[in-house]
């Protein structure tokens, strides 16, 4: 059970930075622990206060606003994160690129995104760890913990909002290197199934094609390389769903190597004998204009040593 504490009243008051953001986000990023529906509950009843007038869960921050927060039961907060830890001291030469507004990270495998679920910390927590005096730093996006490569974290809100508006209008443009078993149908350059993302009774989040109620799905394939034992390609995803190229490399017959949830355990019993024991997605490349300069920016995050060594191993057709 998460140990929780009670908060005083807190009044804060609204800089630039978080002018444009919803009042029910801006709570619910500071009430750790927190139910969405209770922040909801709170506005709606006149507890939260803005300028000491009610508000509306949608009601837009201005810079200069002050909020009234009520007494609230949240989570506690936990031990910082140490960048003593092995974790996060080499995180930091997996930084791709580092400027005043966002950071592009090559995200090792085996690393979640962000801590919970048991996890201390990940790659976010590592990150502020590493940059104490950085007040502001969000995901743009996620990668699953055992997915490596590129990942976009940004340094101020406006940022983070104006990237999102790039995945939103598809400006983003990724690309993931993916090792299926078997020969893959050149044929095969778009994979459309609808996904409906279900979750266990023990937590675990497991992605199905369900033609009825799925969520739209595309991710688009390139064959870069064939072997005797499987197939490398390039994935594409037009659309961001949770285990989305995962899952349309699975439902057509080619599981992607070491894929503890969609995989073939012949496959996976196969690339474990000559080495490999993660799964092998990588997400290769990303591109995306820069907020600022406007400049189309490129990169390119290089394979870890345990994906580059099996390639090697591969016979090649």
């Amino acid at each position: 059970m998460t140990d929780e504490r009670k908060t005083p009243v807190q009044f804060i008051d609204v800089d630039a930075e978080f002018a444009g953001q919803r009042i029910d986000n801006f709570l619910l990023a500071r009430l750790k622990g927190v139910p969405k529906s209770v922040i909801y509950r709170v506005v709606r009843k006149g507890e939260v206060r803005v300028n000491k007038g009610r508000i509306k869960p949608e009601y837009k921050l201005q810079a200069g606003d002050q909020v009234r927060v009520p007494p609230m039961t949240v989570a506690a907060e936990s031990d910082p994160v140490s960048v003593k830890l092995t974790a996060v001291k080499t995180l930091e030469s997996h930084i791709l690129y580092e400027d005043n507004e966002l950071i592009v990270l090559n995200k090792p495998t085996g690393m979640a995104v962000h801590g919970g679920s048991g996890l201390q910390f990940g790659a976010i927590e590592a990150l502020r760890a590493l940059r104490p005096q950085a007040k502001f730093l969000e995901l743009v996006h996620r990668l699953d913990r055992d997915t490596s490569g590129c990942l976009l974290i940004a340094k101020k809100r406006s940022i983070l909002t104006a990237l999102h508006e790039q995945l939103r209008l598809k400006v983003v443009e990724k690309k993931y290197w993916a090792l299926v078993a078997g020969q893959w149908d050149g044929k095969i350059k778009k994979v459309t199934e609808p996904l409906k993302k279900n979750t266990l009774q023990s937590g675990e989040r497991i992605v199905r094609v369900d033609e009825r109620d799925g969520k739209p799905s595309e991710t688009r394939f390139k064959v870069l390389q064939r072997f005797a034992e499987g197939t490398l390609l390039e994935a594409f995803p037009v659309t961001g769903r949770t285990h989305q190229i995962r899952v349309h490399t699975a439902c057509n017959g080619h599981p992607i190597a070491c894929d503890d949830k969609y995989g073939d355990n012949e496959f996976t019993g196969q690339m474990n004998a000559l080495g490999l024991n993660r799964l092998f997605l990588h997400a290769k490349l990303i591109s995306f204009q820069h907020p600022v300069s406007a400049e189309r920016m490129t990169f390119e995050a290089p394979l870890d040593k345990a994906l580059a060594q099996i390639l090697t191993k591969l016979v090649k057709k």
